[in-house]
């Protein structure tokens, strides 16, 4: 059966695989139907991400369908359709026995450390790391972990009624960060560079102050006004750009909260006096997600709170991805969220 090869950088193979055989105890077969196409699969593809080794078949953000299920498994059954989450942690460790599964010092992410979803052929997951969501389509469900990357941030900010809340970067983690904020009472704001993404942000999302970032930062003006000179109670920088990391200082109210939920390989300083002491700051970092994220998120999808039709701009099948996939590398292609129909 056809799968797709990360074979060296920049070089994509289909490959065949066998079919799974029987799941041992613990385990489920499982059928890819669809794959969404995130910022490290690029990163893995350009030979950026550093946990990364070739050759590989990337795929971590999925919609599953349940084939068969080993001894001792009661989450899910034949026939389930499911989101991964694909976080695979040693729950030996002591991350994982203080709650910090996450964080996981010996973590395995299907996709990126292991091989994961992006074939046609039926493979082997955990099944305690699936998370059954029947009455969501397989786009949903592949858009879950994006979500829940977001969902972590906004719980790790963890924004009260009635404060203001700025995203940076209106990428997919960006976006899903957003998708949560605006179901609470805050005021919020999104900046970006891309005016076709915070266009997307007001028209699609509903945010009321989108904030196209300047490279001289005289955006910080438009900020000060919105916020009536308070600034933000909460910051989440998605960018993973060193200079916005640091920059965002100046955008946080007395007492605010900034979260990194994206990543920089960067060492980052900051000014300490003017902003963070004199602010009285806290810097607080989000990685990956939480097993509890997950259902929490398919429970708010299913209550149609959150209309992920928006997010789908771009689609294209397994079978095209060693020819179509590097267009995504250029953020000209416009792509909000690119999703492979693998099943």
């Amino acid at each position: 059966m056809q799968a797709i090869e990360f074979t060296n950088p920049k070089e994509i193979n289909i490959i065949d695989i066998p079919h799974a055989g029987a799941p041992g105890p613990g385990e489920a077969v499982v059928r890819t139907h669809r794959m969404g196409i995130c910022g490290t699969d690029l990163s893995c593809y350009l030979g950026k991400f550093p946990f990364f080794a070739y050759p590989r078949t990337p795929g971590h953000e999925l919609g599953l369908e349940v084939i068969a299920v080993g001894e001792g498994v009661t989450n899910v059954k034949p026939g389930d359709k499911c989101s991964l989450e694909p976080y695979v942690n040693d729950p030996s460790t002591i991350a994982s026995q203080k709650g910090k599964s996450n964080a996981c010092p010996n973590v395995q992410v299907i996709g990126v450390h292991k091989s994961g979803g992006l074939r046609k052929s039926n493979w082997i997951v955990p099944a305690h790391k699936l998370h059954p969501g029947n009455e969501l389509s397989y786009d949903e469900l592949a858009l879950v972990e994006t979500l829940a990357i977001g969902f972590h941030a906004v719980k790790r900010g963890n924004p009260q009624p009635g404060e203001t809340v700025m995203v940076i970067g209106a990428g997919p983690i960006g976006l899903a960060c957003l998708e949560f904020l605006k179901l609470m009472d805050l005021k919020v704001l999104v900046v970006d560079f891309a005016r076709n993404r915070l266009d997307f942000c007001a028209e699609k999302l509903g945010i009321a102050h989108p904030i196209q970032a300047k490279p001289d930062g005289s955006h910080l003006a438009e900020i000060e006004k919105i916020t009536e000179g308070g600034f933000c109670d909460v910051i989440i920088d998605a960018t993973g750009h060193a200079g916005s990391m640091v920059q965002c200082f100046e955008y946080a109210a007395v007492g605010g909260r900034i979260v990194y939920v994206g990543i920089t390989s960067q060492e980052i300083t900051f000014p300490q006096a003017p902003f963070f002491h004199r602010r009285e700051l806290s810097v607080l970092a989000s990685r990956n997600a939480l097993p509890a994220d997950f259902p929490e998120i398919i429970d708010i999808i299913k209550a149609g709170k959150i209309n992920l039709n928006n997010w789908i701009t771009h689609r294209l099948d397994i079978a095209d991805v060693p020819t179509e996939f590097d267009q995504f590398t250029d953020p000209a292609t416009g792509a909000i969220k690119a999703v492979i129909t693998v099943n």
